[in-house]
């Protein structure tokens, strides 16, 4: 139970800094952090994701940081294509998906190490708005594309959906992490109704890792404001590169304890 805290704790501060990302851990902390079988981690995932990202979006709906047609585009597509992401998951083995999520994590590292300042793209209007008379069917797929890693490895996509919206659409980077936190939750609904009757879950589990993943996201709104964010991105990357290589090594090594 202390473990299930410890770990919701520091995934609620992570996706409260970062907008993203940090959801991307909540899977191999509930597998071997928490014992739940991957079955059961992936939809318990997507609670926990999207509870603490609903949390962590109020404030910035109330600063109005949130994009709200772009959140419509992105979401909608998203929440459509989890479902095929949790039809395919099902259809895999608890190894494969476990070694295709330690590849997705290290994709993830690499796009926090590439310090990307740039703003703006194709689809981004001088003035500010976004051009979607030709970045619509864009802006589609890649909504689309993270709505089926949603439901595929139970993760927000928020990782993804950052650099779409800042260098795609050219939204500022305070709007892309309120607009991100907004799809990651439209998305996580989705992603768990898709799987809603494949496990059993551990209420108790899941109710004390989502309970220290709220309040860890309330209390990196606060300590978001004392950190350099191209550092903590950095080290973050650190961490997810090793928490990949676990994964795959874990995977490989005892592929039966992901299913007990």
């Amino acid at each position: 139970m202390l473990t299930a805290l410890g770990l919701g704790a520091v995934i609620g501060v992570l996706l409260g800094l970062l907008g993203g990302g940090g959801s991307i851990l909540a899977v191999p902390a509930l597998v071997y952090g928490a014992g739940l079988p991957l079955a059961s981690a992936v939809p318990a995932s997507l609670l926990v994701v999207g509870i603490s990202s609903a949390t962590a979006v109020l404030p910035r709906i109330r600063a109005r940081q949130v994009r709200w047609r772009v959140a419509a585009v992105f979401g909608g597509a998203g929440a459509a294509a989890a479902f095929a992401g949790a039809a395919l998951g099902r259809l895999l083995s608890p190894q494969v998906v476990l070694v295709g999520f330690a590849a997705l994590m290290a994709v993830a590292g690499w796009r926090m190490l590439a310090e990307r300042s740039a703003v703006g793209g194709a689809c981004a209007l001088p003035g500010g708005g976004v051009n979607w008379r030709s970045c619509l069917p864009k802006s589609i797929l890649a909504g689309a594309v993270v709505g089926v890693l949603t439901g595929l490895f139970g993760v927000g996509g928020g990782f993804l959906v950052i650099p779409a919206l800042v260098l795609g659409l050219g939204l500022p980077m305070t709007d892309a992490v309120g607009t991100s936190l907004l799809i990651v939750v439209v998305n996580a609904v989705a992603g768990f109704a898709a799987h809603a009757g494949d496990a059993e879950l551990d209420h108790g589990v899941i109710a004390l890792f989502t309970a220290a993943a709220v309040a860890g996201s309330l209390a990196a709104a606060r300590l978001g404001r004392r950190l350099e964010a191209v550092r903590l991105r950095r080290w973050f990357a650190y961490l997810i590169f090793a928490v990949a290589l676990f994964v795959v090594v874990r995977a490989l090594v005892d592929p039966a304890a992901l299913s007990t």
